[in-house]
């Protein structure tokens, strides 16, 4: 997983609320296992539209959603379409508890900010850079706006360290063969 810092970049101004799954990534592109090449299909439904959000801010790597943004299945394709479609950063009011958990698991950093704050970075999204600082649990923007997050400090280290599950097994690999060791010792028939 790539470590999460700070990122400044454009933004997607989506806003809407009650996101499910399906729209992130509708079932009929669910036929692989791979994460790659799920950023074509990402909202497809919504893409369709000329002029739509998306399309209009190709490339950009935070997205502004409503409340309740990826409700509905438990996918992980979801993230991993948005991933693949380059967004590093999902802005909402909420998010469904278990697209969060798949979102983290995938290095994408969900930042949850009243929807006041919201409703002002879609305004500046709509001309302007915004800036997510991790470290300091902080969203800025180029007018002195300053919005500050709250993250689960495992979370904040995991993705600060781009540490995933495998990434966290294998950090710990001297405690490991230690207890492998001790456990050959005490009880050499297992």
């Amino acid at each position: 997983m790539q470590a999460f810092r700070t990122l400044t970049g454009a933004a997607i101004p989506f806003g809407a609320s009650n996101i499910d799954t399906d729209v992130i990534i509708p079932a009929v592109h669910l036929k692989t296992i791979s994460r790659l090449g799920l950023g074509r299909h990402a909202f497809s439904t919504l893409r369709t539209t000329p002029d739509n959000v998306f399309d209009a801010n190709a490339g950009a790597p935070i997205l502004i959603a409503g409340d309740n943004f990826g409700c509905g299945s438990s996918r992980e394709h979801a993230p991993w379409a948005i991933a693949d479609l380059g967004i590093r950063v999902v802005i909402a009011p909420g998010f469904a508890d278990i697209f969060a958990g798949n979102a983290f698991k995938n290095g994408i950093l969900l930042v949850t900010l009243p929807q006041e704050a919201v409703d002002r970075l879609l305004a500046v999204a709509a001309s302007d850079p915004i800036t997510v600082d991790l470290e300091n649990q902080v969203v800025t923007t180029p007018y002195q706006d300053r919005f500050e997050f709250t993250v689960d400090p495992f979370r904040k280290n995991c993705l600060l360290n781009g540490l995933d599950e495998v990434g966290l097994t294998l950090a710990m690999t001297d405690a490991i063969a230690a207890h492998e060791a001790r456990l050959a010792t005490s009880r050499p028939w297992i």
